[in-house]
């Protein structure tokens, strides 16, 4: 069997399998991927995700930046999940150094994180339909983040990275009647998303495209550490604010969403269900900080040094399990903080996930990984 490479038009013969690049894409999409894949005719017989396009040396950066200034580069590798990445590097260092957080700024940094997933899995859910030639659900989507950004901007002065937490807490307090306005806009959202959901989800159009496609089984799908909506659509029932609480979330009862099928229509519905999910869990979390007095933070020494060791960390980040590995010789800056981010575990599915399948289903699998690919290179 010979083979041709499209653009060299080596190897052109009866038999020949084609080796066709998809990417690298421009950043103005989901981020810059390269997937190699080897075809016959219209069917993917084998794929090679390549990666590295985007990547910015962040692990390297933390190591020359103080514990402070390191939650500037945490919050910039999934620049859609910033306030959720910047937690877990806060959470990592806090807990190196033995910081106890007020109780005040647990329960405000768990209902940010609550919005802050919102805020995430609404952007995939008007992206994702835009891929597959759907335009009308990205207005939609948008209309929703709008209202949620501008809490968001209220309080941390930021839209996309917020800069809201800090070792030891948050940034500042909150402005007044900030939590009566945010549970204002969480009841805006939670009563027009059945526009969003009416739309799609249902889709004779949309189900013809994904209902079936890309079928990830629940084995694969932990082999290969896929986690977060991606692996949840595939019946694996684990979430760490659930099964390993942090923050306030042991306080909470959390619902777990989760799918059988596996495939890129369970994918859609495990991230749509969530946001429901979500906004619930804010909204409680918002009434609670009304009851909860006290500072939102605690006071540091001018230099911050965490003592001699190491630790690990994990979040249920938006897309998935984010991991953070510190290493401390007992520097004010980092001696090592690995990333184990959600993204890159996903994407390593793809190599087993087209396989088989046909190059229109490609673009349906490949968005319903649900990815950003500042995540992957990190």
């Amino acid at each position: 069997m010979t083979e041709m490479t499209v653009g060299v038009g080596s190897g052109v013969g009866e038999f020949a399998d084609m080796v066709l690049n998809i990417g690298p894409q421009h950043p103005s999409t989901h981020g810059v991927l390269r997937l190699k894949l080897t075809l016959d005719g219209e069917r993917v017989t084998a794929c090679e995700p390549i990666v590295g396009y985007m990547h910015r040396g962040a692990e390297k950066l933390f190591e020359v930046r103080d514990y402070r200034q390191i939650l500037m580069l945490a919050n910039r590798h999934d620049w859609l999940s910033a306030f959720c990445s910047e937690l877990g590097v806060a959470l990592a260092v806090e807990r190196l150094m033995g910081i106890e957080v007020p109780e005040r700024a647990v329960w405000l940094r768990t209902a940010l994180a609550e919005l802050n997933r919102v805020l995430n899995h609404l952007m995939f859910l008007g992206s994702y339909p835009l891929e597959i030639g759907a335009i009308t659900p990205v207005f939609y989507a948008f209309r929703e983040r709008e209202v949620l950004q501008a809490v968001f901007e209220e309080a941390s002065g930021g839209r996309m990275h917020y800069m809201f937490n800090r070792i030891g807490g948050l940034k500042e307090e909150v402005p007044s009647g900030w939590t009566r306005r945010a549970r204002e806009a969480i009841g805006q959202v939670r009563r027009r998303l059945p526009d969003l959901d009416n739309l799609i989800r249902g889709n004779e159009i949309f189900l013809a495209r994904t209902k079936g496609v890309g079928v990830l089984d629940a084995a694969t799908a932990a082999g290969y550490g896929v986690s977060g909506p991606v692996a949840r659509a595939s019946g694996v029932d684990f979430d760490l604010r659930r099964d390993e609480p942090y923050l306030a979330y042991g306080e909470l009862d959390v619902p777990v969403v989760t799918r059988e099928s596996g495939d890129c229509h369970a994918r859609f519905e495990c991230l749509l269900d969530q946001v429901y999910v979500s906004l619930d869990l804010a909204e409680t979390c918002l009434s609670r900080v009304d009851s909860i007095g006290g500072p939102v933070n605690v006071r540091l020494p001018k230099v911050v040094k965490a003592p001699e060791g190491h630790i690990y960390t994990w979040t249920e980040n938006p897309l998935g399990v984010n991991g953070y590995y510190l290493v401390s010789r007992g520097d004010k800056t980092p001696y090592r903080l690995k990333l184990r981010t959600a993204s890159y575990a996903n994407v390593q599915a793809l190599s087993t996930l087209l396989v088989g399948s046909l190059v229109p289903d490609m673009v349906a699998i490949l968005g319903s990984m649900f990815f950003v690919v500042g995540d992957i290179d990190k």
